[in-house]
């Protein structure tokens, strides 16, 4: 039982893991752009010719703003909670533990006999599982809808610095 049990716990760690990773990227994205926008902002008044000049330079920051702020978005909706809370109770759940069986005392005697049953464990860590797997996937989609909208964006930083350049000689 406890060889097979410690398989299901170490595949919880590792989903733990995984959130940990995209909450991570979630922040380098928002640092990252954060940088950007700061310098963009700090140098504004030196490009404030170039804006008089290029009708093109305003559309293309125009563009990039609106990318950074996509991405931004979704790298913010990787740290939003999206709880279900629609499925059976379980006492490896947080909330659960505290509001659905009763006392400490309840949840205790609770959680000792689905620790002894191997049925009811392998049930209880296997939903765990499930519903780790299920905010996983949405946590990536998050972060990779967000890097899309990152390499989008850095296009047009590129292009703004191109440009201008350009306009520089």
């Amino acid at each position: 039982m406890k060889e097979e049990s410690y398989n299901y716990w170490m595949q919880i760690e590792r989903l733990d893991r995984l959130i940990r990773a995209s909450e991570l990227k979630a922040g380098l994205i928002i640092s990252f752009h954060s940088l950007l926008v700061g310098v963009f902002f700090d140098r504004l008044d030196s490009l404030q010719q170039t804006f008089q000049d290029s009708i093109m330079f305003i559309v293309l920051v125009c563009l990039w703003l609106l990318f950074v702020g996509i991405s931004i978005y979704y790298a913010i909706n990787c740290f939003i909670p999206r709880m279900e809370l629609k499925y059976d109770n379980n006492v490896f759940f947080f909330s659960d533990a505290v509001r659905k069986y009763g006392d400490i005392h309840q949840f205790s005697k609770t959680y000792c006999k689905i620790c002894n049953n191997e049925k009811l464990l392998y049930d209880q860590l296997s939903q765990q599982v499930y519903i780790g797997s299920k905010i996983i996937d949405h946590k990536f989609k998050s972060v990779q809808k967000s890097v899309k909208y990152l390499a989008y964006s850095f296009i047009y930083v590129v292009l703004l610095l191109v440009l201008w350049l350009t306009m520089l000689f």
